[in-house]
């Protein structure tokens, strides 16, 4: 208990909603665990990704994804001022006519640097067959952050490929560069970023998958996960004061059982400030095999002390001041369920407890729930379970135009009951949210053909938010 008083001290938690209205259709925090719209009304689609900061803005790379394939469908860019809003740029690298990111291969990973020697903007990736057979380490290259970048093959290491999956990419304070590989194996880069020239360290971590690594003071940080697949896991970290090592294990950086607050490691953002320093923790929650519409990410601050990190709660709504660097907590209003919030349900639906602590579910296909809200924004919490199903949730507005559509997953291998949709803040006026009960479930295998994922159709609506 003292743990958690330290941590909601440390990032205030005595925020409310901005007093000030705010445009259509912007977000006030960074909410995690719930469906992001760009300023395209879509979905942001950008997973196994990472951050660079140039000229004062934030460009996000990660996976394009499509519903009904795992093969490469190109590397998305947006970009951000406050990494709460994210302008769609383009497709920075899209497949590719022929050839090893062409059709029907895999393209994953992917994590941009600029070149200090050259000002070169150099793209790095996984890339292999459906199979998982022809695996190695590419690049590509532009003069514009945002692109259009120029796939160029393998990135070679004495005329040859890398030949391992999962990556990831650290530039240093010195600005050299070094290119992160599963099992615990880093790689430092040419000057120009485009060959290799030093394995620094080999499999110093052999279960390791999804690398990241961060810097603070003299202490370097990696952070990994274990391999199951989409599966989430108890990710964990390593720490050496240089990247030769030696590096030390320290276990779990989340509380245990919680698979890493239902997520997977793929970057590490250092936001810094005039008078601070946040380290944001940057997780994926995979959805296959609906990777575009329902996956969602888990942007956590990260608490730093010395040679140890920890992510002790998880924290639904959170900002940070890019120009300080200093982040908080937001205290969220909302109404009641019992009180000035009418749901309308349809279909069979199974009804736990009154006002704050209810808790609706069904698996039965088809069956929905409308909320008619006045206000300017609206999110919900929901139990997240091993028989979780999808729900499809849109917003109408006072015309019956459908103004914001997007699919929320309820599994979860740990359940836990938590933020699961949250619109943008929109014009005030008069909306309907309304959610439907998809019957279906997320499901895969790994290439030992063990399968995964949920075990039902399960969906549920809880605490209702409103942002009047």
């Amino acid at each position: 208990m003292r743990v958690v008083k330290l941590v909601f001290l440390f990032f205030i938690l005595a925020v409310a909603y901005p007093a000030k209205a705010q445009k259509t259709g912007t977000y006030n925090a960074i909410y995690s665990g719930t469906p992001w719209f760009d300023d395209q009304g879509n979905v942001v689609s950008a997973h196994g990704g990472g951050i660079i900061k140039d000229n004062g803005k934030y460009y996000l790379f990660g996976e394009k994804h499509t519903d009904s394939s795992n093969a490469f469908a190109g590397f998305n860019c947006y970009s951000s001022t406050d990494l709460y809003n994210w302008k769609f740029e383009s497709v920075a690298l899209p497949v590719q006519d022929t050839g090893e990111l062409g059709p029907n291969r895999v393209g994953e990973r992917v994590k941009v640097m600029k070149c200090p020697k050259t000002g070169e903007y150099i793209m790095y990736m996984h890339a292999d067959d459906m199979g998982y057979k022809d695996q190695f380490i590419g690049y590509a290259t532009a003069k514009n952050v945002a692109g259009p970048y120029t796939f160029k093959g393998f990135l070679p290491f004495n005329g040859k490929p890398i030949r391992k999956w999962d990556i990831g990419a650290f530039q240093d304070t010195d600005g050299s560069g070094y290119v992160l590989v599963h099992s615990g194996e880093i790689y430092r880069l040419s000057d120009d970023y485009k060959s290799i020239t030093e394995q620094v360290i080999r499999d110093m971590s052999p279960e390791c998958e999804s690398p990241a690594v961060f810097k603070k003071g003299g202490v370097y940080f990696w952070l990994g996960s274990h391999r199951t697949s989409w599966e989430r896991n108890d990710n964990f970290y390593l720490t050496a004061t240089s990247l030769k090592g030696p590096w030390a294990a320290h276990g779990i950086f989340a509380p245990a059982g919680t698979l890493t607050w239902n997520s997977q490691t793929t970057f590490v953002l250092p936001i810094t400030g005039a008078k601070d320093t946040t380290f944001m923790f940057m997780g994926d929650r995979w959805s296959y095999p609906l990777q575009a519409s329902a996956a969602t990410y888990v942007w956590q601050p990260i608490m730093v002390s010395s040679n140890t990190i920890s992510i002790p709660i998880y924290v639904d709504a959170w900002q940070v001041n890019p120009l300080t660097g200093a982040a908080k907590a937001v205290a969220m209003s909302y109404k009641a369920n019992g009180n000035k919030t009418a749901i309308t349900y349809q279909g069979q639906w199974q009804h736990k407890g009154t006002s704050d602590t209810s808790t609706n579910s069904t698996d039965a296909k088809g069956a929905s729930a409308t909320v008619k809200f006045t206000g300017k924004q609206i999110g919900f919490y929901s139990v997240a379970g091993r028989t979780g199903g999808y729900a499809r949730v849109t917003i109408q507005n006072s015309t019956g135009k459908t103004i914001l559509s997007s699919i929320v997953e309820m599994y979860s291998n740990y359940p836990a009951v938590a933020l699961r949709f949250m619109s943008p803040v929109m014009a005030k006026g008069n909306y309907t949210l309304t959610l439907v009960t998809m019957g279906e479930h997320s499901k895969w295998s790994d290439k030992r053909k063990a399968d995964y994922g949920s075990k039902g159709n399960a969906v549920s609506l809880g605490k209702i938010i409103i942002n009047p």
